[in-house]
């Protein structure tokens, strides 16, 4: 085993194609999030506009609420048949579900035909999400060196990054070149089937990828194991309580600056859509750019450091930066920065944190039932809470951070252990 400090070279190959998988995914679901403004008339009747976007939103959540039964039936698959095998099948899920809503027919068209196909391409990609993060984050632990796993751990963020900046760029990019009817019309479909190509480049990059010695060595007992869930609360009940704490913050940080904060911006502030995308864009450049550094900084100084600096900022900062959000690109640039920069001290490490509670025949399982339930319960709900609360919605994030400090706060220090 390699340890810090010794000449190490990244898998840099190996890591891009764990990651790709991940990717697809929050390309797919900021996409779906950030275009909603503009299709939610053409999937549900248009005569009342903020009726069709609540239901629109309305469907995203409900698919958030499939991410925990994906996260158990394709966690309990990996740790049975492999995380190589289940990566493969979520990026099969995911990209199908998004040519299908890209190729969706209008309510004009089909009647509420077509809101029924909406939401069931929406629970195969929530289905497919649930079992990614916990599949993704479980082989880039498994793969990674005890003294370098926050470093191998930065790169599901980083292409999480990726996936949002291209989601983001596009968007600014198309906001810029087409009209607000011809994006209603024709042009939010676009950006769907460009993530059905991306999963094909997912699917190739995957092809080649070995399986984890530490799933290979434990796969017997994993066999073994009767009602694996139900052995996650009575065995390793701590690190569920923690799993939950911190995933509830991280979860409403994520769709509070990707994903609802756009047509917040946009319908409730006045914002200009091209200011949001812009500003959204610049900001998670940054976002990408920090991953690896604070990786690294918490395989130096520790993960509880970085996570209580995380949450504690969060608390005392997100409601005065939300009084910032409005027109101008000035201060949506200091509202996306400050918010995803103070993020990035989670996501960079999140994969080895989350892995660093279970053991390998249950770790797969764990993560994805439980995070996945946290993400459904608060951050499948945030664009619609945001909608409906408004400012407000901030203070909850608030109350949600001062929860993730206390938990965070009992937490061991787990730089550098073995794996169990």
């Amino acid at each position: 085993m390699a340890v810090v400090g010794a000449q190490h070279r990244l898998p840099v190959r190996k890591l891009v194609a764990a990651s790709i998988g991940n990717a697809i995914e929050w390309y797919d679901w900021s996409i779906y999030a950030t275009f909603s403004i503009y299709f939610a008339t053409q999937v549900f009747p248009k005569e009342d506009a903020r009726l069709a976007l609540i239901n629109t939103l309305a469907a995203y959540a409900i698919a958030f609420f499939f991410r925990p039964l994906g996260g158990y039936l394709l966690g309990r698959f990996a740790d049975l048949r492999g995380r190589r095998k289940a990566m493969l099948l979520t990026i099969v899920l995911m990209a199908g579900g998004s040519v299908a809503i890209g190729l969706l027919p209008t309510y004009a068209q089909v009647g509420w035909l077509a809101p029924v196909l909406l939401l069931l391409a929406r629970i195969a990609q929530g289905l497919s999400l649930g079992g990614e993060v916990s599949n993704a984050s479980a082989y880039l632990a498994e793969i990674a060196p005890p003294g370098r796993r926050g470093r191998y751990s930065a790169f599901f963020y980083i292409s999480t990054g990726a996936a949002v900046l291209v989601a983001s760029l596009l968007g600014f990019v198309l906001a810029r070149t087409l009209s607000p009817e011809q994006l209603s019309s024709w042009g939010w479909r676009v950006p769907f089937l460009i993530g059905g190509v991306l999963g094909l480049v997912g699917l190739w990059m995957r092809r080649s990828l070995e399986e984890t010695e530490q799933f290979e060595h434990n796969k017997a007992k994993a066999r073994q194991l009767e009602r694996p869930l139900l052995m996650t609360l009575r065995e390793h009940p701590a690190a569920v309580g923690r799993l939950v704490g911190f995933s509830m913050l991280s979860t409403l940080c994520y769709y509070t600056f990707f994903s609802a904060l756009t047509p917040f911006a946009v319908t409730q502030r006045g914002a200009d859509a091209v200011d949001v995308f812009l500003a959204l864009s610049i900001a998670t450049a940054l976002f990408i750019a920090l991953q690896y550094p604070m990786g690294a900084l918490a395989d130096r100084y520790g993960r509880k450091p970085q996570l209580l600096c995380w949450s504690g900022a969060t608390a005392l900062l997100v409601v005065p930066l939300s009084a910032l959000i409005g027109p101008g690109v000035g201060n949506l640039l200091i509202v996306f920065c400050v918010g995803l920069g103070l993020y990035t001290a989670m996501t960079s490490i999140a994969p080895a944190v989350m892995s660093e509670l279970f053991p390998t025949e249950l770790r797969a399982l764990g993560i994805g039932s439980w995070y996945n339930l946290t993400v459904a319960l608060f951050g499948g709900t945030a664009p619609l809470v945001i909608q409906w609360i408004g400012g407000a919605f901030f203070l909850y994030v608030g109350i949600a951070a001062v929860v993730a400090f206390l938990v965070i706060a009992t937490m061991p220090e787990t730089k550098g252990i073995e794996l169990r």
